[in-house]
């Protein structure tokens, strides 16, 4: 039985290749793409923000909303009128005519407690107003 010899063995020499070889291309893209999918998720976690400024536009409604604002040194206002943190809940329902519907904007100060903001919103909340916004400074506005 005869076999036929390639020409490369034949003692001539073979022509280079001039294709490029994306195999592993390929599998270099397939690790990466793994890595970020894996890493991705942990990093939106533990990163340090600036809370008090954002890029985000203001929302629009047909009620201006009432605004509830905390200091540091622990005091309370609804719009402009000064209150105790007992008496935040009543106040805020007189304003609003007892509308739960009406936006409720929380402004806290920067070096206030967090906990102090989170008691207020779960106060509010409690009392049965469910649109609850914190308000910060645009970016830039300081």
């Amino acid at each position: 039985m005869a076999a036929r010899i390639p020409a490369a063995q034949a003692g001539r020499i073979a022509a280079p290749v001039s294709e490029i070889n994306v195999t592993p291309l390929v599998d270099v893209m397939l690790v990466l793409l793994i890595v970020f999918m894996v890493a991705a998720p942990l990093m939106a976690q533990g990163v340090k923000v600036d809370l008090p400024t954002a890029k985000a536009k203001p929302l629009s409604e047909d009620k201006p909303p009432v605004a509830i604002s905390l200091k540091r040194d622990g005091s309370v206002y609804v719009d402009k009128t000064q209150v105790s943190g007992t008496q935040l809940v009543g106040t805020l329902t007189r304003e609003t005519s007892g509308d739960h519907e009406r936006r409720v904007e929380i402004r806290g100060d920067k070096g206030l407690p967090y906990g102090n903001v989170l008691q207020a919103m779960g106060e509010i909340n409690e009392a049965g107003f469910t649109k609850i916004a914190l308000v910060s400074e645009p970016v830039g506005a300081q």
